[in-house]
C-alpha cells in the first residue's frame, strides 16, 4: 500500500509540476513577443463618411455609477445623426429611475438615447446584449459597462480602423482598460497591476503575434456582420464575451487591439466584490474551455495557434493545479526522506520551481512598457503570487460547480462610484456578506503553515519558499475579508443603517 501510494504521490507531483511549468515557460512567451514587438498602434486611414454607430451600455442595479456612465457616453465626438445609444436597464432598484432622468435630459438636448428596461433579466448580461442587437441597425457597436468612463474621442480612435486596408474581417476592436482608483488601496494597486500585464502583455502579445485573443466585454467595438455570422450573443457561459470571440474566430474573423487607445475604469475596493469577479470570470473560462477547446482542435488553423488557444481557454486551471500542488506538498516532503532517491526526482523539480517565478517578469515587463517605474513595484509585484495563491480556492469552487451543474446565477461586481482615496465606500449600498469560503481559507492557512514548518524541518528550502507564499496569500485574503465585513458592520451599526445586503444577482 505505502509503494502505491509513493507511485501514486509522484506521479501526481510531475504530473502537476510540468503543467505549471508549461504554463510558465507560456507567461515567458508571451512576455518576449511582448518585448519584440514592441511598438505603436497600426495607423487608422481617415474617415470619409461616419458610419452609424450604436453604444449600449449595459446596467443593473448601479445606483453609484450609472449616472456617470450615461453622461460619459452621450458627450462621445461623433455625427449625432450616426449615433445612437442604448441603455440597456435591468435593474430593480432607484438605478432605473436615475438612469430614466439621464436619458430623459439628454433626449431634451438632442441627443439620441433610448431607455430601455427589461423586467426580468433572462439571459442576464447576454440576454441584454441580444436585446440590443435587436434593435439597432447600425454596423458598429460599442459596449461598456457601468463601471468605465471612456474618453470623448473613444469612437474616433477606433471606428476608422475597421476601415482599413486589410482590415476587412476585423471582427471587434479591443482597448486597454484604464484605472481611475489605481492607487485607492494596497487591493486596487495589486488589481491594476495584474491587469496591466493582460493588457499590456498577454492581449498585445496574442494579438501582434497572430493568436486569438477575447473581447474583454467592455471598452471594445463589435462588427455586427461578425456577431450575427458567430451566432450572436448566448447565455450558456458566464463569460460571454470570450464564447462570442472564439465563436467569431471559428468562422474565420479576426480582432484588433489598440493598446494606445485607454479607456478608464474604477476597480473594486472591497475583497467580496473582487472575489465575485474573480470567480464569475474564472468560471465562465472554464465553462469556455470545455465548450470550444474541441472546436479550435479541429478547426483549420495553426498547431501553434491551438497551443496557445489551449492556454488561454484554461489560464484559470493555474490555480486548480497550485491547489492541488499545495495538498501533496507534505506527501512529497515524505516520501523524499523514505526514498532517498526521489531526491533526483527532486534536483528536477527545482528547476520546474524557477519558471514559477515566470509571472513576475511578466507583470514587470507590463509596467516597464508603461513606463511606471517598474523597479519601484517588484515587492508589490512579488505579493500579487501570494494574492494568486489565495484565490485558488475560489477557483476550485467555481471548478467544483461546474463539475455538479450549479451556481449559475450571473453575479455582478457591485460599483460604489469612487476613486480618489478619501472617498468612503463602507456607507455604500450593494455590501455582500462575508463569503462562507473563509473557513476553508483557515484551514488552508494552517495547512500552509505546517507543510512550512514540516519542510524546515526536513531541509526541503524550495517547498517551504512556496508553502510560506500559500500561506501568506491565504493569510492575506482571510484578514481583509474579515476586516472589510467588520468594517461595514461597525458603520451600519453605529448609523442605524439596516443589515448588511446579500447581492446574489
Amino acid at each position: 500500500m505505502s509503494s502505491f501510494l509513493f507511485i501514486f504521490a509522484i506521479l501526481l507531483y510531475a504530473s502537476v509540476l510540468f503543467i505549471l511549468f508549461a504554463f510558465g515557460m507560456n507567461f515567458l512567451y508571451l512576455a518576449i513577443l511582448t518585448a519584440r514587438k514592441s511598438g505603436a498602434d497600426p495607423i487608422a486611414p481617415p474617415l470619409e463618411t461616419m458610419p452609424l454607430v450604436s453604444v449600449q451600455v449595459p446596467i443593473f442595479n448601479e445606483l453609484y455609477v450609472a449616472e456617470r456612465l450615461i453622461d460619459t457616453v452621450a458627450r462621445f465626438e461623433w455625427d449625432p445623426a450616426r449615433l445612437e445609444i442604448l441603455v440597456l436597464d435591468d435593474s430593480t432598484d432607484e438605478t432605473r429611475e436615475i438612469a430614466h432622468k439621464a436619458v430623459e435630459r439628454w433626449r431634451a438636448q438632442g441627443v439620441n438615447i433610448r431607455h430601455v428596461h427589461r423586467t426580468q433579466r433572462e439571459g442576464f448580461k447576454a440576454g441584454a446584449l441580444a436585446l440590443g442587437m435587436s434593435m439597432t441597425n447600425a454596423e458598429y457597436i460599442a459596449y461598456f459597462d457601468a463601471d468605465f468612463m471612456p474618453p470623448r474621442d473613444f469612437l474616433l480612435k477606433t471606428i476608422p480602423h475597421f476601415f482599413a486596408a486589410g482590415n476587412e474581417k476585423v471582427s471587434f476592436i479591443q482597448t486597454r482598460w484604464g484605472h481611475v482608483n489605481r492607487n485607492y488601496s494596497l487591493l486596487t494597486f495589486l488589481q491594476a497591476l495584474a491587469i496591466d500585464a493582460h493588457f499590456v502583455v498577454e492581449q498585445f502579445a496574442r494579438a501582434r503575434g497572430g493568436y486569438w485573443f477575447n473581447f474583454n466585454g467592455t471598452a471594445g467595438l463589435w462588427r455586427r456582420a461578425a456577431i450575427q455570422d458567430a451566432g450572436g450573443w448566448k447565455q450558456d457561459t458566464l463569460t460571454e464575451d470570450l464564447d462570442l470571440s472564439y465563436r467569431a474566430f471559428l468562422k474565420g474573423w479576426n480582432a484588433l487591439y489598440l493598446r494606445e487607445v485607454v479607456t478608464p475604469a474604477e476597480l473594486p475596493v472591497t475583497f467580496s466584490a473582487y472575489q465575485r469577479q474573480q470567480h464569475r470570470w474564472a468560471k465562465g473560462s472554464l465553462e469556455c474551455a470545455l465548450k470550444l477547446l474541441p472546436q479550435v482542435w479541429n478547426a483549420p488553423i495553426s498547431f501553434a495557434r491551438k497551443v496557445e488557444a489551449t492556454f488561454h481557454l484554461t489560464g484559470y486551471s493555474i490555480h486548480l493545479f497550485m491547489f492541488a500542488l499545495m495538498l501533496i506538498y507534505p506527501a512529497v516532503i515524505y516520501y523524499s526522506t523514505q526514498f532517498p532517491g526521489l531526491l533526483a526526482l527532486y534536483g528536477v523539480a527545482s528547476f520546474f520551481f524557477l519558471t514559477g517565478f515566470a509571472p513576475t517578469i511578466y507583470f514587470t515587463l507590463a509596467q516597464k512598457e508603461l513606463g511606471k517605474g517598474w523597479w519601484q513595484k517588484i515587492p508589490a509585484i512579488l505579493f500579487i503570487m501570494a494574492l494568486g495563491a489565495g484565490m485558488m480556492v475560489f477557483t476550485v469552487r467555481a471548478a467544483v460547480q461546474l463539475f455538479f451543474g450549479s451556481g449559475k446565477t450571473f453575479e455582478r461586481t457591485p460599483k460604489f462610484g469612487v476613486s480618489a482615496s478619501g472617498e468612503n465606500w463602507v456607507d455604500k449600498r450593494y455590501q455582500i456578506r462575508l463569503d462562507p469560503m473563509i473557513g476553508v481559507e483557515v484551514l488552508i492557512a494552517l495547512w500552509n503553515v505546517w507543510t512550512f514548518l514540516y519542510a524546515l524541518q526536513m531541509g526541503n528550502w524550495g517547498i517551504a519558499l512556496y508553502g510560506a507564499i500559500f500561506f501568506i496569500g491565504a493569510l492575506f485574503v482571510t484578514a481583509l475579508s474579515i476586516a472589510q465585513t467588520l468594517q461595514v458592520r461597525s458603520h451600519q451599526k453605529k448609523s442605524l443603517q439596516a443589515p448588511m445586503l446579500t447581492e446574489t444577482v
